[in-house]
């Protein structure tokens, strides 16, 4: 029996109190994993976007190793290249760089204090939902060579309220409608993980992390229990 192989970003392994280590059994991933008797292998990092995973599936030898015992593949990701960015994000990358200390913590607190102040104004986003759906297809079109098998599940951006970007997400309505309509052309089922984010942070009994973006566990299993029927329809 293969595995679900997981390529998604932070949402994929954080909780309420920060990230915790890939064979969590809270995390959706693994709540799917073990609802359809599967091993999962998740590959993600905190703020990866589209161009990330496409990045990672070029350079990162352990994907190269999953590939082949994948039964099934989750794209869960898309959700980063939709938040505002009026700041480049290559700046935002490069911060950890400057160098005196004093300078980056200055250059960090700058950054900080404009971003959510300037987020309303919704543009640029991160990434351009029409570079989304290129990378997205660059994604499907590498793995697909290696193995033309491999059915694919696409996750559906949720949504977030966080300080950080102004509580505001005008990028996500454009950035679904590019993925959606990708996933159509090729077929390929999709979640929506929008209904039941939107839900849990605008629920003060859902237990959701402070800054606005990662979730809880009752979110999390909200989401496994979206994506399990999925899974298993492609699993057959």
């Amino acid at each position: 029996m293969g595995s679900i192989m997981v390529l998604g970003d932070s949402l994929s392994f954080y909780g309420a109190t920060g990230g915790l280590a890939a064979d969590d059994p809270r995390i959706w991933p693994n709540l799917v994993g073990a609802d359809t008797g599967r091993d999962v292998e998740l590959f993600a990092r905190i703020g990866w976007t589209s161009r990330d995973i496409w990045w990672a599936i070029t350079q990162d030898p352990r994907v190269w190793a999953a590939v082949p015992e994948a039964e099934v593949l989750v794209l869960a990701f898309g959700g980063m290249d939709s938040l505002p960015s009026p700041l480049p994000t290559a700046l935002r990358e490069q911060i950890r760089y400057v160098r005196p200390a004093k300078l980056r913590q200055a250059v960090r607190g700058a950054y900080g204090w404009l971003q959510p102040r300037l987020s309303p104004i919704g543009w640029p986003m991160a990434i351009p939902p029409a570079e989304t759906a290129r990378y997205f297809e660059k994604i499907r079109g590498a793995l697909a060579h290696l193995r033309p098998d491999l059915p694919v599940v696409v996750a559906l951006p949720p949504t977030h309220d966080s300080p950080y970007y102004g509580n505001v997400h005008p990028g996500r309505i454009p950035t679904t409608a590019a993925i959606s309509e990708w996933a159509r052309r090729h077929r390929l089922p999709t979640v929506d993980f929008y209904p039941v984010t939107a839900e849990a942070f605008a629920d003060p009994a859902v237990e959701m992390n402070p800054d606005g973006i990662h979730w809880g566990f009752e979110a999390h299993r909200r989401i496994a229990a979206l994506m399990t029927p999925a899974v298993r329809a492609v699993l057959g």
